[in-house]
């Protein structure tokens, strides 16, 4: 009986619990549910298609094609501007191969709204460059989204966020520390402008590089706070993956 009990406990102390945290907070007279991930023990990915290449567009369908795996989620949300046909706007790299190449030029919409940046997953870390300095520093991705604008670049706002701008919408984006263990996500419960939402990063949050994912279209998956978000097909999905219960 006691040789059982040693068993399980060092089964236990071997595999490390998961330590993906969520929670709603207010900042600001803002309200926002924020998830954290620990890139030292959560496994995070990016999903945009099935192995038949159609995409899957849903956090249920990536859900769907983990238990092949033995798998599922336990936190997901919109990652990324994409086309209507939700192929990514930018540079896109999923489990080590690219879909689209980096776009570091200005354009139109708030992707082009220069700088803009790359989530870039490595191994047991997560970074958030902006566009040019990722090209300069040729980080080795196995999983990379590229959105835009930056939130927060090396401490500083985005410096065409405006305080008194009138611009609100929903918005989801994602932030990261300086060493890339953690990654904090966060989507606004109300609209919110770029001002706010980047602040809520620099200030609360403490990520010096940030980047935003979207807009109006922003969806979140997070068990923990009861929400699975449901509506029209995504683009690129970012979640953290578990073994499955």
């Amino acid at each position: 009986m006691i040789r059982a009990l040693l068993i399980g406990l060092a089964a236990v102390v071997a595999a490390p619990a998961a330590a993906l945290e969520c929670q709603d907070l207010s900042h600001d007279g803002n309200r926002y549910s924020i998830c954290e991930v620990d890139l030292t023990t959560d496994e995070l990915r990016l999903f945009l298609r099935d192995e038949q290449g159609e995409v899957l567009g849903q956090f249920s369908a990536v859900d769907s094609e983990l238990k092949g795996e033995g798998k599922q989620l336990t936190f997901a949300m919109n990652a990324g501007m994409y086309h209507s046909d939700r192929s990514p706007v930018g540079h896109y790299v999923e489990d080590g191969t690219e879909e689209m190449r980096v776009v570091s030029n200005a354009g139109p919409g708030n992707f082009g709204l220069l700088p803009n940046g790359v989530l870039c997953i490595e191994p047991s870390k997560a970074r958030v460059f902006e566009t040019l300095a990722f090209q300069a520093a040729e980080p080795d991705c196995r999983f990379a989204t590229q959105s835009g604008p930056m939130l927060v670049i090396d401490g500083a706002l985005h410096p065409r966020f405006l305080p008194d701008s009138t611009s609100r919408y929903l918005r989801n984006g994602v932030g990261t520390s300086a060493d890339g263990k953690r990654a904090v996500f966060a989507i606004s419960k109300n609209a919110v402008t770029f001002h706010e939402f980047g602040s809520l990063f620099r200030d609360v949050l403490k990520t010096p590089n940030a980047l935003y994912f979207d807009g109006n279209i922003s969806r979140l998956y997070a068990p923990q706070l009861n929400r699975a978000d449901a509506g029209f097909s995504m683009g690129p999905i970012v979640g953290v993956v578990a073994p499955h219960e």
